[in-house]
């Protein structure tokens, strides 16, 4: 792959979001000329859940245009749904998708240097977006989730340009082995152990301090130093959530364990 081209750029505010009222910038629209990236994402856009959503590891959200066909088809009374922007991507991608993308790229678009800090977490906002009660679970185990920049060099990014591969630290860990592993294959502990050892995860993927921690297969918690976590039971639970919309959380059954070291 020689690159990526940036087919648009999107911005959006905090709105109230469908019949569930709950905030949301997911709404953006198209920008014509170049805007500032900066640590916290591009000029004026703005996140509603921080907690969740924005911050330096998730500065910049870029979503594949090419995955759009396929999810009309899938979805056809939804299908109008399907395009540029669907998904509050700030970058429409053309000519890349997750498994072209590998966890610690830097990619130089415009004058911006970023890198690749991880692939996106679908919440139950998507539910309400495209009206599909369990939309968040289908992006989730589809891998077609688009993925987060973090900017390491703030610049100047327009529509036109084109991503330049910088540095691939890691070339084995696409962002669709990435998520393949997180949400397909938990019970792969040998490759969790490695992907947790990987230089600049964020927080939520991986502890600090270069322990020998390990990953649970849920891929949330790590476990401390010199102990790893050994499930006992695998749950996956659905429910409703407040917003009234279809929600599905992977839990387990684990004992800590001491390492052999």
């Amino acid at each position: 792959m020689t690159g990526f081209k940036i087919l648009e750029l999107r911005i959006g505010r905090a709105a109230p979001l469908g019949a569930s009222g709950a905030l949301s910038a997911i709404e953006k629209h198209k920008v014509e000329g170049a805007l500032a990236a900066g640590p916290l994402g591009l000029d004026g856009d703005e996140q509603a859940d921080r907690k969740h959503h924005g911050g330096p590891d998730k500065a910049i959200h870029a979503y594949a245009v090419s995955h759009l066909p396929g999810w009309a088809n899938e979805l056809p009374a939804q299908a109008e749904r399907f395009r540029p922007g669907a998904f509050g991507e700030n970058l429409v991608i053309g000519g890349a998708s997750e498994a072209d993308i590998c966890l610690g790229d830097r990619w130089r678009i415009g004058s911006t240097l970023v890198e690749v800090s991880q692939g996106r977490q679908p919440c139950w906002k998507l539910n309400w977006r495209f009206e599909v009660p369990d939309m968040a679970r289908r992006v989730q185990e589809s891998g077609r989730t688009g993925w987060y920049f973090r900017v390491i060099e703030p610049g100047v990014i327009a529509a036109g340009d084109r991503g330049t591969l910088v540095t691939r630290p890691h070339a084995a860990w696409t962002l669709t082995r990435t998520s393949h592993l997180l949400y397909h294959d938990r019970m792969n502990r040998p490759a969790l152990a490695e992907l947790a050892k990987l230089p600049g995860l964020p927080e939520n993927l991986a502890t600090s301090g270069g322990s020998a921690a390990v990953f649970r297969p849920d891929g949330g918690l790590v476990a401390p130093p010199r102990y790893v976590s050994v499930v006992r039971r695998f749950l996956r639970l659905d429910f409703v959530n407040q917003h009234g919309a279809a929600c599905s959380q992977m839990a387990v059954e684990s004992e800590l364990e001491p390492t052999a070291a």
